[in-house]
């Protein structure tokens, strides 16, 4: 009953405008993860719906089998609320905060009524290419239904990817927006293509030192390494971030290997997460509670949590995927040191 009140709290103070940044990435395989910003855990764990877990949904048949997934969620009555999720074919999705903007209708007839807390199983269990999950997006409709009294429906938008492309979806009074994402990254509000654009105001940033400019015949010093980054945005708001990690991924570089592909993402990750005491929030701050990446080809899910900076990771090949039961893996909160003498 405690954890159920925890969850409540967490999901009624989703409509706060609370931080996170989405991160599609390519090295030799597909990685796919978030940071999850906010005040407080909640309960969250790592969750694998295997191929015959029955997925029931408000207004459309069960799916008793379907592509199996592995993913963040918090659990409640045997159902997953996922924050992210990658199926086993390797597309992923993920819904951050959209406070203000999300809008979502009531039943229109002759469309896939689906409420936005089962879009993620919605479009994972069966597809298995964003071209797919296009497909079913011209037949749905994101519907204005409440998970229960008890949770009310929240303001969110979505990122789908795979190793080809990204969208991102946004449900606003004027329709369902699909947005072609060709830099793999999403944040919060605005909306995506006012984030885009906004990217136009950043083209003279660069990894790389560049000539002075300011003025003919005046000499400027370059004092410094990284100068050419100079103008780059720091601070933690959605639409710094956006570009932040846009930067940084952009112009990422690592071998191909696991293991400095996985360091790399995190990396990405880590450039814009949140430190206690940036972002106030009366007597709580704001903190990255979780920071999570998936080798989408396979199935491999790493994460990080605030005070435990070690990797840990779950492999959903290594369980029985026929089953009909969740599987669900705590996390490893607490800090884990390794003593080296």
């Amino acid at each position: 009953m405690k954890k159920l009140i925890s969850i409540i709290f967490f999901l009624m103070i989703f409509d706060v405008a609370f931080a996170c940044t989405v991160v599609s990435f390519t090295s030799k395989d597909h990685y796919f993860g978030r940071n999850l910003d906010l005040e407080r855990s909640y309960g969250e764990m790592v969750v694998i719906a295997p191929r015959e877990y029955v997925f029931k949904f408000r207004h459309q048949k069960e799916l008793s089998s379907h592509y199996a997934m592995i993913g963040m969620a918090a659990v409640v009555n045997d159902y997953p609320l996922f924050f992210d999720a990658t199926n086993e074919k390797g597309l992923s999705m993920a819904g951050l905060n959209f406070p203000k903007n999300a809008y979502f209708p009531e039943m229109k007839k002759g469309k896939d009524n689906i409420t936005p807390f089962e879009f993620i199983p919605w479009i994972l269990s069966q597809c298995a290419s964003v071209s797919q999950a296009r497909e079913l997006l011209e037949k749905i409709n994101l519907l204005n239904e409440n998970f229960s009294s008890q949770l009310p429906l929240q303001p969110l938008h979505w990122m789908i990817s795979d190793r080809n492309e990204s969208i991102v979806v946004e449900s606003l009074r004027d329709g369902l927006k699909i947005y072609d994402n060709p830099v793999g990254v999403m944040t919060n509000n605005p909306t995506f293509d006012i984030q885009l654009f906004n990217l136009n105001n950043y083209r003279s940033v660069s990894p790389s030192s560049h000539p002075v400019t300011f003025a003919d015949g005046l000499e400027l010093d370059e004092y410094s390494r990284g100068m050419g980054g100079i103008g780059l945005p720091g601070d933690l708001s959605s639409s710094s971030r956006f570009v932040r990690a846009t930067f940084t991924k952009l112009n990422s570089v690592c071998s191909g290997d696991e293991a400095s592909s996985v360091s790399q993402f995190f990396h990405i990750l880590g450039s814009v997460e949140q430190q206690r005491g940036c972002c106030r929030l009366g007597e709580e701050y704001e903190i990255t509670i979780y920071s999570s990446c998936v080798n989408t080809d396979k199935g491999i899910y790493y994460y990080r949590t605030y005070d435990n900076s070690r990797i840990t990771a779950v492999d959903m090949h290594k369980e029985n995927l026929q089953s009909s039961q969740l599987l669900t893996f705590p996390l490893k909160a607490q800090q884990d040191i390794l003593m080296q003498n």
